[in-house]
């Protein structure tokens, strides 16, 4: 199991790690690792919705009778989390989600160099307002 603090410090670090890409120019990564923090972020969320003490599964064993929940695909955990409703009706919040969840764990095999600046420092805000406000419902 992954703690709920660990998953909290992960989502942190991949954000800042995405950060310094996009600083640095490697906006691909900056995409990548942006996608990542928000999915640990909302599963953090669900186990504190669901009330799972002992943290989110992560081995093949522990998600034998849960294989919904592993999953990389934002979509479904926006479902599993219980934030689809505040995410979708708030107009600040879905504009960022639209940005944020063209992200797929896929884009790891794209050739490099296919994200623009642009692209990333989109990402980067999108991914940005939805952390904080899930970070912020879970303080």
């Amino acid at each position: 199991m992954i703690a709920q603090d660990e998953l909290f410090r992960i989502s942190l670090s991949r954000f800042k790690e995405a950060k310094i890409l996009m600083e640095n120019g490697r906006f691909d990564g900056a995409v990548y690792l942006c996608g990542y923090a928000l999915e640990l972020l909302l599963k953090r969320h669900i186990c504190i919705v669901l009330n799972w003490d002992d943290g989110y599964p992560s081995s093949n064993k522990e998600f034998e009778k849960l294989k919904t929940f592993k999953t990389h695909d934002l979509d479904c955990l926006l479902k599993l989390s219980g934030l689809e409703k505040q995410i979708r009706s708030n107009s600040k919040l879905f504009a960022s989600w639209q940005i944020a969840n063209t992200w797929d764990s896929e884009i790891r095999y794209r050739n490099i160099g296919t994200v623009s600046e642009a692209e990333a420092a989109n990402t980067i805000n999108a991914s940005r307002t939805l952390l904080n406000y899930i970070n912020d419902l879970n303080k």
